[in-house]
């Protein structure tokens, strides 16, 4: 779904598109395209993720990629594209625990698009961590421990299939899944 209205799609936008499309992340991965926010940028797409255990269809972790196009650019941007994310998991306690887990999460970002060779402009965002514990008749849920990573960045153009498969592991980080071996690469399907 493209958030346009009534103007003409752009072309850069239209290959854009095409480089989401033709991306492919692991298997864990579950893509959905939605619609886009519809005031911050005259094009816009979101596509929301899901991560699942291959072994118990439980969630490990969830997140937002959205991708703001702007033909005349926008000063805060540094560009054209702006990347808008968010990665959700939950996390063991002892690793929610650490004091250092918010340098920690944001070093999983800045390490994925590096290792994606992305080289981001204007990139900024936030680690928050989120403790629920249960009082009353709940009382006997464990304590839950979550971490919400939200970044944006602005991309040097329309190829966005490494900036797509960087926030994809950035999300099977976040989820405790191990990273793929060097030179094996994702077959699974973007949907």
């Amino acid at each position: 779904m493209i958030n346009s209205g009534p103007a003409q799609v752009p072309a850069e936008f239209a290959r854009a598109l095409h480089s989401l499309r033709a991306t492919r992340v692991r298997t864990e991965v579950h893509l959905e395209e939605v619609p886009g926010p519809g005031r911050v940028a005259p094009f816009s797409v979101a596509l929301t993720a899901e991560v699942v255990d291959p072994h118990t269809d439980d969630e490990l972790a969830s997140g937002r990629f959205v991708v703001l196009h702007d033909p005349a650019g926008q000063e805060a941007w540094d560009g054209t594209f702006r990347l808008v994310t968010l990665v959700r998991a939950r996390l063991e306690a002892e690793l929610g625990a650490e004091d250092l887990l918010a340098e920690v999460a944001w070093t999983w970002f800045a390490d994925a698009l590096a290792d994606a060779g992305v080289h981001p402009r204007a990139a900024g965002g936030t680690v928050t961590r989120i403790l629920s514990k249960s009082f009353g008749s709940l009382a006997d849920r464990p304590d839950e421990i979550e971490v919400e990573i939200r970044a944006s960045w602005t991309a040097p153009d329309g190829d966005l299939g490494p900036h797509l498969r960087a926030w994809s592991v950035l999300l099977c980080q976040a989820a405790g899944l191990p990273p793929l071996p060097p030179g094996v690469t994702a077959m699974g399907s973007r949907r």
